[in-house]
């Protein structure tokens, strides 16, 4: 009975992600039809052990009791089933009970941020936070992985002007980063958030997008530093949108060149209901 109730919470678990928009705080939007198949799933099997549990409740042999025994794979002290039970149920206490919240500037503040990407882990050795530039080459080997990016910078080579949207947000700060030459001297036009960094004794302001490549799991903070029209000053987590020239630059804190935005017109915006961006493959 106690699988019966751990599956069918998952099924619900994966329902209200689903029904209360949460879901695309977790994992990338367009994988959402997983979340679906794994639903489905955990129904059909929470079903399987609600069929066996009646079953074995009619059931008071000895030949009964070794069967069930069959099942346990080994967990046949009441304190190991326990804990399996516990472990099992905390993704659900957690989905259930915490609030998610939306990232924001506290979370760079509070970690700060390298280039390209940060030292610190985040509990896996293979999972890095990412910064500024999102970084998909980890997702496939060198050959395959260049010859995607030349195709998408065909899409935007052509033009003069490099619009961004909330779909290839992800996509256009990945190639801005990797192919900078390719993109000084286009104007740019996206929006974001400001954020005043500390290491930044100019006093120029990032304005970025959080964005989610397949999962939290490798989420990060996306952007480009810009240099905002004298007297245009904004406070950390203002939403704006910005419109300007690329070109490269030297940040001292990170020392190196990155590219950068000489914003020529710029305005307050409304938060966006979804905060987060999502790269599309």
């Amino acid at each position: 009975m106690i699988r019966f109730l751990i599956l069918i919470g998952y099924t619900m678990l994966m329902l209200f992600l689903q029904v209360s928009g949460r879901l695309n705080q977790y994992i990338n939007v367009h994988y959402s039809y997983l979340a679906i198949l794994s639903m489905l799933l955990s129904f059909v099997l929470a079903m399987v052990q609600l069929i066996l549990w009646n079953k074995e409740a009619d059931k008071k042999t000895e030949h009964h009791h070794h069967h069930e025994d069959c099942h346990d794979h080994g967990l046949n002290k009441p304190y190991q089933k326990g804990i399996a039970y516990v472990l099992l149920a905390f993704p659900l206490v957690v989905g259930f009970m915490f609030p998610t919240v939306s990232l924001d500037t506290s979370i760079v503040e509070a970690k700060g941020f390298n280039f390209p990407l940060s030292k610190e882990s985040v509990g896996d050795p293979d999972v890095q936070t990412q910064y500024l530039k999102p970084d998909t080459s980890i997702y496939f080997d060198k050959t395959d992985y260049n010859k995607q990016m030349e195709k998408a910078l065909t899409h935007y080579i052509k033009d003069d002007k490099v619009t961004v949207t909330e779909e290839n947000y992800l996509e256009v700060m990945e190639l801005i980063y990797n192919y900078p030459s390719e993109f000084i001297g286009k104007t740019i036009t996206y929006r974001g958030f400001a954020f005043n960094s500390s290491q930044n004794e100019e006093a120029n302001i990032f304005v970025f997008r959080f964005g989610i490549i397949h999962c939290v799991a490798d989420s990060g903070v996306f952007g480009l530093l810009t240099h905002m029209p004298e007297g245009e000053t904004f406070k950390n987590n203002d939403w704006v949108e910005v419109t300007g020239t690329i070109h490269s630059g030297y940040y001292a804190p990170f020392k190196r060149e990155i590219p950068m935005v000489d914003v020529t017109k710029v305005k307050h915006v409304e938060e966006p209901k979804n905060q987060y961006v999502y790269r599309s493959f």
